[in-house]
């Protein structure tokens, strides 16, 4: 049992410490945006959409991109069944449009936020940044991994998924 844990605690570290903001980002670097996200287990709803989406070629593209990420939790704060509904293949639009919301071009890195700051996404709409008691938001969502360096652009992590007007 105790072996057990020692592993536990040691994968917790590895998968925490891969996503938190790091000086020595070019780590990372090596990695594409699609890379680092298949290799993060709190991502693997936003790996499942991009497949579904067929924008993987994209996100393996050479950007640079600006990506804020939801995790598996931000998804699943969503109405109930609204994943599985944007996965279908009849859905596909609305899931592209959906995921390149979370995309901006260019890399933008947390020192570059300004409160109440614009930036144009991939989708065509606007996000907002809020900056706040230290903390960065995009419109509703709170940035709660940022700079995470890659081949092609830069993650941030949220803790919710943001939808454009539809």
């Amino acid at each position: 049992m105790k072996k057990l844990l020692n592993v536990a605690v040691l994968v917790a570290f590895f998968v925490t410490s891969a996503f938190t903001a790091n000086k020595n980002s070019t780590i990372y670097a090596e990695n594409d945006i699609v890379d680092l996200a298949v290799q993060t287990d709190f991502l693997s709803t936003l790996v499942a959409a991009v497949q579904a989406g067929e924008l993987v070629d994209v996100l393996k593209g050479d950007g640079p991109f600006t990506v804020f990420a939801p995790t598996n939790e931000a998804f699943a704060k969503l109405p109930a069944g609204t994943v599985e509904t944007l996965l279908k293949p009849e859905n596909k639009e609305q899931l592209i449009a959906v995921l390149t919301y979370h995309v901006v071009p260019g890399k933008v890195y947390s020192k570059d936020l300004k409160n109440g700051m614009k930036a144009k996404t991939a989708q065509g709409s606007d996000i907002t940044i809020t900056l706040k008691d230290g903390k960065a938001m995009v419109n509703n969502a709170t940035v709660t991994a940022a700079d995470i360096e890659a081949s092609n652009g830069v993650v941030h992590v949220i803790d919710t998924v943001i939808l454009p007007s539809m």
